[in-house]
């Protein structure tokens, strides 16, 4: 991939606010967690460290004592010692050398074990190291007794002490230290310097520590202000980009409300281009009426008439609204009888005209079980009388049969009105949905009239509006002999 799509690809996301603090919280968090793991392995580090180095140097002073010792008993012969103050320099000196390591803070004991055949001795002194080594018997009771868990330690080591003959150490509270040197004579063991070491080095490691800490926060200090200072200038950048689109939104909103007006008012002018004509022709049936007006007939014609204006109202009331309010279409004060609806419309409406008769018939199988709904008759009428007259207009044949069916099914309190007729039926392409599950034929301005002339295709979709707003459910379907059927199915 090239880095112009690459650089493409990366400007689709649009980055927010929001988006910048997520960053920067992330960063700051993982700046936070990298310096407190780095904390935490130094520390591990000078630990095992410091563990190496304690151990090293407690078994480097232990052998250094061992080493003292053996060298000043191997410089002399017993056999030259007759005087007393002899004697006394040479347990002087060993005395030194056994009291030289306590002096140390970290050393809390020192003494050696030597097995004189009956059990093992703990000597921490020059006086009976010095009857030992020149053959003198030494009494249990001139021996020290403060060195019990030393004495329990060498045995269990002294196997190994006198098979390896190398340095041995043990540790307890995880930092005492218990080391044991072989003491060896003239080339022959004899029993092993403990030597019991505590080292500290908590100090320097504290030390180092606290210079770390301040490093780590001196850097973390630098990191944080630069992240803040992206962080702010970001953010800064983005609120000014923001606020441009948001002005460029409202504008945008303003534009297309003015768009919806618009194309409302140009909805609405069509709308009432397509209604004016019935409202012609019902006026020529009232003044037909009023021409044959007798005493015979005048109860007959004065409840025609009064259909006919209570019509024109309503479709002078439609005109004076884009979307009429909800509670003048359906209303529970509303009962409306529907078959007495349908058959008014008929009558008085499509076979008024003689001329028409010989053109189409109607035939109506209306189910007296129906009950009166509530929704205004007069908006029932404008739903139906559009689809009758689509069948008579499309049907494509001289003698055409249309057939009005009402049905109610108690089970589901739904009433169910058919229209249908034995013409072409409707295109296929007229039948398909759209993404909102509208068949192209109850769309605006749809029409399949060969013709030029604007402002037609508003019958199906007028009479489909008008179902919604009452809660109806208004489809159609071609036939399977032939000529299409509208059904409109309503929850009584």
């Amino acid at each position: 991939m090239s880095n112009k799509k690459i650089l493409d690809k990366f400007k689709e996301y649009h980055f927010e606010f929001k988006h910048i603090t997520v960053i920067f919280i992330v960063l700051f968090s993982f700046q936070f967690l990298v310096s407190f793991v780095n904390k935490s392995s130094i520390r591990n580090f000078f630990s095992s460290t410091q563990q190496w180095y304690q151990k090293d140097s407690a078994e480097k002073l232990a052998n250094l004592t061992t080493t003292s010792l053996e060298l000043l008993l191997e410089s002399f012969n017993q056999q030259q010692f007759v005087k007393e103050n002899d004697k006394q320099r040479i347990i002087q000196s060993l005395n030194i050398i056994l009291a030289q390591p306590l002096l140390q803070h970290n050393i809390e004991d020192i003494c050696i074990m030597v097995d004189n055949g009956k059990n093992v001795l703990a000597i921490d002194d020059g006086r009976n190291l010095f009857r030992y080594i020149t053959g003198d018997a030494i009494s249990d009771s001139g021996v020290s007794k403060s060195h019990e868990i030393a004495r329990e330690l060498y045995i269990k080591l002294s196997t190994k002490l006198r098979a390896e003959e190398q340095i041995q150490s043990t540790v307890t509270d995880k930092q005492t230290f218990n080391t044991f040197v072989p003491f060896v004579l003239k080339g022959e063991y004899v029993g092993a310097v403990y030597i019991k070491n505590t080292p500290d080095f908590s100090f320097m490691t504290s030390q180092i520590i606290s210079n770390y800490d301040e490093t780590s926060l001196i850097y973390f200090s630098f990191i944080s202000l630069g992240l803040l200072a992206m962080y702010f200038v970001s953010s800064y950048t983005l609120r000014e980009r923001d606020e441009a689109q948001k002005l460029l939104l409202d504008e945008h909103e303003q534009n297309i409300k003015k768009q919806i007006t618009y194309e409302k008012e140009l909805v609405f002018t069509k709308r009432i281009y397509h209604t004016h004509h019935k409202a012609e022709k019902v006026m020529g049936f009232i003044k037909g009426d009023l021409k044959l007006l007798s005493p015979e007939n005048i109860n007959e014609i004065k409840f025609r008439v009064t259909k006919y204006a209570n019509f024109i109202s309503r479709i002078i009331y439609d005109m004076k609204w884009f979307d009429p309010p909800v509670q003048t279409i359906r209303n529970a004060l509303f009962r409306t009888d529907l078959n007495e609806v349908i058959n008014f419309i008929i009558k008085n409406i499509f076979l008024r005209t003689s001329k028409k008769t010989s053109l189409f018939e109607i035939k109506l199988q209306l189910d007296d079980a129906i009950p009166k709904i509530g929704v205004n008759e007069f908006v029932i009428w404008e739903i139906i009388e559009p689809l009758i007259q689509n069948s008579i207009d499309h049907a494509g044949i001289p003698n055409i049969l249309i057939t009005l069916i009402t049905e109610y099914i108690p089970d589901t309190h739904t009433a169910i009105i058919r229209i249908s007729d034995n013409g072409k039926g409707i295109e296929k392409t007229l039948l398909q949905s759209n993404e909102a599950g509208i068949k192209k034929i109850f769309e605006e301005n749809v029409s399949t009239k060969k013709s030029a002339i604007q402002n037609t295709g508003y019958g199906c979709y007028i009479a489909f509006e008008i179902a919604k707003r009452c809660g109806w459910q208004l489809d159609v379907q071609n036939l399977p002999q032939s000529g299409c059927e509208f059904t409109i199915k309503i929850l009584c």
